[in-house]
């Protein structure tokens, strides 16, 4: 049996989950959201707790089955809490402004970067060097900061870019010729 699989996923206060065959809705607090999973997988709801059963040991259902139950617990883990991921602009004069619903990055180009978030994403600017970005679907927060990331990623040389909050950045020496080699 798969250790995540088997692991049963408790509902929060507030948070309701209706399943019609394979396709699953979640509805909490701070939103609502749907997925269809393989219909090989059986998805249950008892007394508060959701469990993920599979059919067979088939290595599809094995690899299925640890899968559907990460995904139904994201979905409400989001629905409940959020998600949110921060990130941190590393540079002299790097700097965001929030225009509208759009992320204004200056990082070193000789033109800013307008950055548009996904729907259901939202982007927040908590100083000039730190963002933060939120939403329910844990999917849609992860793909939206790598795409912040990806704009300027951190230099290897220098430490300069946008990295994420407690990312480590390990820096290179650079050449033999600048650091005093003989001649």
């Amino acid at each position: 049996m798969s250790r995540i699989g088997r692991m049963p996923i408790p509902l929060p206060q507030g948070v309701e989950v209706e399943i019609k065959g394979n396709e699953v809705w979640v509805n909490g607090p701070k939103g609502e959201l749907s997925r269809s999973f393989n219909p090989a997988i059986a998805i249950s709801l008892n007394e508060g707790t959701l469990t993920v059963s599979r059919p067979s040991d088939d290595r599809i259902h094995r690899s299925l089955h640890g899968l559907t139950r990460s995904l139904l617990a994201n979905m409400v883990e989001g629905v409940s809490k959020g998600f949110q991921k921060d990130l941190e602009l590393v540079g002299v004069g790097y700097r965001a402004q929030k225009v509208g619903e759009k992320v204004v990055l200056q990082v070193g180009y000789s033109h800013p970067v307008e950055i548009t978030p996904l729907s259901g994403v939202s982007v927040v600017v908590v100083e000039a060097q730190r963002l933060s970005v939120q939403g329910i679907d844990k999917a849609l927060v992860g793909d939206v900061a790598a795409k912040i990331r990806a704009v300027r990623p951190p230099d290897h040389y220098k430490g300069k870019g946008i990295r994420y909050a407690g990312e480590r950045v390990r820096l290179k020496p650079g050449k033999a010729g600048k650091v005093g080699a003989k001649r």
